[in-house]
């Protein structure tokens, strides 16, 4: 090869200079100490760690060798040779030495081998006309402390230098892990490629991450598709991220994991919806629970198994039946493939209890089962899974009516009940715990006819009775109207206490009602019973007038015995008020006139009764009837002044008068 054909492969001066130049912009900004990379969302990139000046560390290498073994041997065979070679012919030194130093350009990442290693440095032949030398703080050491370099390894080196102050090739294998690490996270930026980073601790606003020996930034939002329970979880865990921000010159990265669960997620979701169908069984686990069911990962979209479909029995809260982060298989009932909704059920994997209900359980049954919950209108029981009846609280006791049922039963207690009605649609069991035992009213009436004197303990006092318990759980009520032959409009109050014993009459019992009415008053004889001989119609008794009314006025004639007298029967003249003409508190004569026994009354007149007096009087002072004649005489003859005088209110005062006045004068 002739010298013009080499020197057509030597590029122009230009671009080695330009070469030349980039290379030392190179080296200008990254000697001295590289960077240690911190990415932040708040743009963080002050920090960085401590690095060896290469151009220091190649200081206290040895000094290169300048002539090998291999060297020598080629220069004595050239020596040998050179008689077959004229000047001509000699190759172009010159252009062989600057073609060495083009292909091995400042900036260039190449690969060299070990040659030496000593405690502070790391000779690496690249093939350029010397060797270079690295720190050996550049190699990480192993578990004993030793380096991790042998002689004879292939490393890939960074060329910082040609030649130093000393003349040295300039390495860093530092600054060639890097390089390259910066090249692949551009790289996968750019593709969208996943590159791996460890979780090293949590910062402000989210975790700082190791990517290769790169800090970069993962930001809160960016860590997972669900709140983080515990961010300590995350912590010295590998992930797959995807790089979101890169800008080499102020070293700040940042990563996110969520684009790749959502890309991951879409797609578990996709291949799911496309191979599921309703009837199947799937595995999940539990993610979340809520009052009305429980969200189940499928691999990749949510199921709902709501609480309903849990069992077959009555679920008053999921946490009874799964709970979070459990595996398990559900049946599904139904999918919405439009709306990625897919409803779960646990209790369809068994069959429905209810389908030989009647079988199991026919009415009038007696069955065993367990009080699962007590409500204050009744018992519920639990006769298998998924099975339950409810003894309504008026078949929890013949005799005691509304009484809770928690005094009557104990949750979890084991009972017999007989099955009184099934009702398929609603799924409902009717249950009576009390028509185990005869029902004692039914008996009452043979136990206490009517009239039979029973004792008892006031249980409770009212505004209209009084509630008297003749035995266990047989109440029976006393009306006011009963307390007493003589009054009227009794307060209960005023006569019973509670826990007093107490006689009473049966006066009627209602089994269907489970009613007892009770008297007080009869326990002794009903005056009234003798009102018919003391008081016949016709007689004359002595009453106090008690009450006015505007038809009339009630007169007392002995205590709890009254009468009326109507308005009409107070006077012979006609009155508008009954004050006009007795007051209360008078005690006057009066005429029975009515008497009904059955309504317990008495029709009394004043009138009547002032009739009949006068003709008594009348007929005690009327002379002989031979002077009758006379006397009718003289009193029609009598001047009228002296009739004025002697007039009177009454027509008994005005026949008084006149026999007195009749006698005197006889006399």
């Amino acid at each position: 090869m002739d010298k013009s054909s080499k020197n057509e492969q030597i590029p122009e001066e230009p671009v080695v200079e330009e070469q030349q130049a980039h290379v030392d912009e190179l080296v200008i900004e990254e000697s001295g100490t590289i960077a240690e990379l911190v990415t932040s969302e708040e743009g963080d990139d002050e920090s960085s760690f401590p690095r060896e000046s290469v151009e220091d560390n190649q200081a206290k290498g040895e000094e290169p060798q300048q002539e090998s073994e291999e060297t020598e041997q080629i220069t004595e065979g050239e020596e040998s040779d050179t008689s077959n070679f004229d000047d001509e012919s000699m190759p172009d030194m010159d252009a062989l030495y600057n073609d060495s130093l083009k292909a091995f350009a400042e900036g260039e990442i190449v690969e060299g081998h070990v040659v030496n290693v000593t405690s502070d440095e790391v000779m690496i032949d690249i093939g350029f006309k010397s060797e270079g030398y690295v720190s050996i703080s550049e190699f990480k050491t192993d578990d004993s402390g030793n380096p991790g370099v042998s002689v004879g390894d292939q490393v890939e080196v960074y060329i910082v230098r040609h030649e130093d102050a000393d003349g040295q090739l300039v390495l860093s294998k530092q600054y060639a892990e890097e390089q390259k690490l910066w090249d692949s996270l551009t790289h996968a930026e750019q593709s969208g490629e996943a590159v791996e980073g460890t979780i090293t601790e949590r910062i402000k606003g989210g975790m700082r991450v190791d990517v290769g020996d790169l800090r970069a930034f993962l930001p809160a939002s960016q860590i997972e598709l669900h709140p983080i329970r515990n961010w300590d979880d995350y912590i010295n865990k590998t992930y797959p991220m995807r790089i979101v921000k890169l800008d080499k010159r102020k070293r700040n990265i940042v990563v996110s994991r969520r684009s790749l669960l959502e890309e991951e997620l879409s797609a578990k979701k996709a291949e799911l919806l496309s191979n599921i169908e309703e009837g199947q069984l799937i595995k999940g686990k539990v993610k979340n629970i809520t009052e009305f069911g429980a969200f189940v990962d499928l691999n990749g979209i949510d199921g709902l198994l709501h609480k309903s479909d849990m069992s077959w029995r009555k679920i008053h809260n999921p946490t009874e039946v799964v709970s979070i982060d459990e595996e398990i298989e559900a049946f599904i009932i139904s999918v919405d493939i439009e709306k990625e909704r897919i409803s779960l059920g646990l209790k369809q994997k068994t069959t429905d209890p209810w389908g030989s209900i009647f079988e199991k359980y026919p009415i009038g049954s007696t069955i065993k089962g367990q009080v699962v919950n007590i409500v204050s209108y009744g018992v519920f029981v639990e006769l298998e899974e998924g099975v339950e009846g409810l003894i309504h609280i008026s078949e929890m006791s013949w005799t005691q009516r509304n009484v809770a049922p928690s005094k009557i039963v104990t949750k979890d207690q084991e009972l017999e009940a007989r099955v009184i009605d099934i009702n398929t649609e609603k799924k409902r069991i009717s249950l009576s715990y009390k028509q185990l035992v005869p029902n004692p009213w039914e008996l009452l009436d043979i136990k206490y006819p009517f009239g039979t004197k029973v004792t008892g303990i006031v249980k409770n006092v009212t505004n209209f009775g009084a509630f008297i318990e003749i035995e266990e759980g047989i109440d029976g009520l006393v009306h006011s109207s009963d307390f007493s032959w003589l009054k009227r409009n009794v307060n209960p109050r005023s006569v019973l206490n509670e826990g007093q014993e107490v006689e009473a009459v049966v006066q009627r019992i209602d089994p269907q009602e489970q009613r007892i009415s009770l008297s007080i008053k009869h326990v002794e004889p009903n005056p009234w019973n003798l009102v018919s001989t003391k008081y016949a119609v016709g007689s004359i008794v002595s009453g106090e007038i008690v009450n006015l009314t505007e038809f009339g006025a009630f007169a007392r004639l002995e205590e709890g015995i009254e009468g009326l007298i109507h308005i009409s029967e107070l006077s012979e003249e006609r009155i508008d008020k009954p004050d006009n003409v007795v007051s209360k508190g008078d005690i006057l004569d009066l005429k029975v006139i009515e008497l009904k026994m059955d309504d317990q009354r008495i029709g009394l007149s004043l009138k009547q009764a002032v009739a009949d007096r006068e003709r008594e009087m009348v007929e005690q002072y009327e002379p002989k009837p031979k002077k009758e004649e006379e006397v009718v005489t003289r009193s029609l003859k009598e001047p009228e002044k002296k009739k004025e005088e002697k007039e009177e209110t009454t027509s008994f005062g005005a026949a008084l008068r006149n026999v007195l006045d009749f006698r005197s004068e006889e006399e």
